[in-house]
C-alpha cells in the first residue's frame, strides 16, 4: 500500500483496540473511476481480494458494505458530473490533480478486516436521524455499513493527501 497509504490509516490504527501494525498479514488496494458502475468493480476487486485470503464466507457482508462506501464517496464526495463520466481515471480531482479521485483500501490482520473508501471530500458522512423513513431508496447505506460491519468510522486525510477516508471494520474470529 505503500507509505501514504500507512500514513492515512494511522487515525484508523489509534481508534480500535490496539492493532500491531506488524500484524498485518495483508493488504490490496485499487483505483476506482468516478462512475457508477465503478461499484461492480469495487465487488469484484473485493471478491478476488478474499478468495486470494481465504474469505470468501465473509465475502456478502464485506460485499454489502464495501458496496455502500464507494457509492457514498460517488454520491456525495464528489462533484455531481463526476459520478456520471465514464472517462475513468483521467479525470480531475476537486483540486485539479489527475488521477482517481476515489480508492478502496483492504487490509487484512490475523483477527480484523477493514475496509476502507478515501475520497476527495472534507465533509463528514451523515446518518440518518432516528425519525427519518429507513424505506426510502436511499438514505440508508450508513445505517447498512453500522449493521453489518463490527464498527465504522471516518477521519479527514492530513499531508499531501487531501479528503477523507471511511472505514468499516470486521472481526474474523475470536478475539
Amino acid at each position: 500500500m505503500g507509505t501514504n497509504g500507512s500514513t492515512m490509516l494511522e487515525p484508523l490504527r489509534q481508534g480500535l483496540p490496539p492493532i500491531d501494525p506488524a500484524a498485518v498479514s495483508s493488504s490490496a488496494s485499487c483505483a476506482l473511476p468516478p462512475a457508477y458502475e465503478a461499484v461492480r468493480g469495487a465487488r469484484k476487486f473485493t471478491r478476488a481480494t478474499l478468495a486470494q485470503w481465504d474469505l470468501t464466507e465473509r465475502f456478502d457482508d464485506v460485499a454489502l458494505v464495501v458496496s455502500e462506501l464507494v457509492t457514498n464517496a460517488l454520491r456525495h464526495a464528489l462533484p455531481s458530473e463526476a459520478a456520471h463520466d465514464a472517462r475513468g481515471s483521467r479525470d480531475l480531482h476537486e483540486d485539479g490533480r489527475n488521477g482517481p479521485p476515489v480508492r478502496l483500501h483492504l487490509m487484512r490482520w490475523t483477527s480484523r478486516l477493514v475496509c476502507a473508501v478515501r475520497d476527495p471530500s472534507h465533509r463528514s458522512p451523515e446518518t440518518r436521524e432516528g425519525g427519518e423513513d429507513f424505506a426510502a431508496e436511499s438514505g440508508r447505506g450508513l445505517f447498512l455499513v453500522d449493521s453489518f460491519s463490527d464498527t465504522w468510522g471516518w477521519h479527514p486525510l492530513a499531508g499531501t493527501l487531501q479528503g477523507k477516508v471511511v472505514w468499516a471494520l470486521f472481526r474474523l474470529g475470536p478475539e
